[in-house]
C-alpha cells in the first residue's frame, strides 16, 4: 500500500489492496481516484494526510454510510469538510491489528526466549500480547491452552509451528501518537478504523481491547528514533530483546524508511536486539530485495532476511 506516492496512483494501489476484503473500500478508492474534485481537496492537505484509511475513517466518524455507495462519502467528504478536516488532522489511523499476531507469532518462535518485546508504532499495545491468544495455522497445526481469544491464518509452505506460546518476561512500545486502550473515544476510534464488511474483525478488536485492558501496555509517546535505543536499554534485562512493527514504516518518509533499516541491521550486528519487520512488499526495499511479491501480501522477516509472505490483517502466512 502506497503513502507518499502521486494520490492517484496511492487511491488505485489501495483499491488494489481492498480488492476481496471491503468491496465498499475498493470502490470508494477507484471513485476518488477518477474524482477531480475531491482530488483537489486531497491535495490541501499535507502527504501523509491523504491516506485513504485515514480519509475514509474521517468521513465514516462523520456519518458516511459503510458499507455504501461512493456518492454516500463524497457527500460528507464535500458537505462536512471542516468537521472532516478537523479529524482527519488530529487522528491518526492505528489500525493496531492484532490479527497480525498470527503471522508473528511463528517468527517470534525462531527466538530464544524469555523475550523482552519492543513494538515500533505500537499504537494502543494491542500487538505486545502474542503470548495471551491462542492460535490456528491450518492446516499446518495450532497452538491452544493460553486461555485467549483465537486467531487464525492459513498457511501454507513449511511453516515452523511453535511448540509453546512466547515466553514474553517485559513488553513497552513506542508510538507517535499512542492511544489509551482505558479511553473510551480512543477505542471508538479504532472500532470505525476497521473496514466497513469486516464484522470478524470488529469482534477480534474488542477481545482485544479487553486482553490489553486487563495489563494496559507502556506505550511511550514520541520518535521511535528517540526512544528505541532507551527502550532496549530498559528491555535488555528481561531477556532478548525483540524489535517489530506490523504496518509502521509505511508511514515514514523515504529517507528515514533507509535510516530505520540502517539503524536496525546496526543494532542486530551488534547483539543488541532481533529484529521482526511485517511491511508491505515496497517499503523496505533492502529488505524485499528483487522477490516478486504477491499482491496484498507484506514481506515478513527476522534480522533483515524475508521468512514469509503474510496477509496485511494476518488472514494467511505463506512461509518461504
Amino acid at each position: 500500500m502506497l503513502l507518499h506516492d502521486d494520490v492517484i496512483e496511492e487511491y488505485r494501489d489501495f483499491a488494489t489492496y481492498a480488492a476481496g476484503d471491503s468491496p465498499c473500500f475498493e470502490e470508494w478508492a477507484l471513485g476518488v481516484a477518477d474524482d477531480d474534485e475531491l482530488l483537489a481537496w486531497l491535495g490541501t492537505l499535507p502527504p501523509i494526510k491523504r491516506q485513504p484509511n485515514l480519509v475514509f475513517a474521517a468521513a465514516r466518524w462523520h456519518g458516511a454510510p459503510a458499507p455504501g455507495p461512493y456518492e454516500g462519502l463524497r457527500a460528507v467528504l464535500l458537505e462536512r469538510e471542516p468537521e472532516v478536516r478537523a479529524t482527519v488532522m488530529t487522528r491518526a489511523t492505528h489500525t493496531n491489528e492484532a490479527g497480525r499476531l498470527a503471522t508473528l507469532a511463528p517468527v517470534l518462535g525462531l527466538v530464544e526466549g524469555p523475550l523482552a518485546l519492543v513494538e515500533v508504532g505500537a499504537s494502543a499495545g494491542l500487538c505486545l500480547f502474542p503470548d495471551r491468544y491462542d492460535y490456528d495455522w491450518s492446516p499446518a497445526g495450532g497452538l491452544r491452552g493460553s486461555g485467549g481469544p483465537l486467531l487464525t491464518a492459513r498457511a501454507t509452505g513449511p511453516l515452523p509451528v511453535p511448540s509453546a506460546h512466547p515466553d514474553v518476561a517485559w513488553r513497552a512500545g513506542v508510538d507517535l501518537n499512542p492511544l489509551d486502550v482505558t479511553d473510551d473515544d480512543a477505542t471508538a476510534w479504532l472500532e470505525n478504523l476497521v473496514w466497513p464488511e469486516q464484522d470478524e474483525r470488529r469482534d477480534r478488536l474488542r477481545a482485544a481491547i479487553d486482553v490489553a485492558r486487563a495489563e494496559p501496555p507502556a506505550v511511550r509517546s514520541g520518535d521511535l528514533f528517540d526512544h528505541l535505543p532507551d527502550l532496549l536499554d530498559d528491555a535488555a534485562p528481561h531477556g532478548t530483546p525483540v524489535v517489530y512493527h506490523s504496518a509502521v514504516i509505511a508511514y515514514l518518509e523515504e529517507p528515514d524508511r533507509e535510516r530505520f533499516h540502517d539503524l536496525m541491521v546496526g543494532l542486530v550486528a551488534a547483539g543488541r536486539c532481533r529484529w521482526i519487520s511485517n511491511e508491505g512488499g515496497r517499503v523496505l526495499p533492502r529488505v524485499t530485495g528483487d522477490r516478486d511479491v504477491p499482491s496484498g501480501r507484506f514481506v515478513t522477516a527476522l534480522d533483515g532476511v524475508p521468512v514469509a509472505y503474510a496477509h496485511g490483517h494476518g488472514h494467511a502466512i505463506d512461509w518461504l
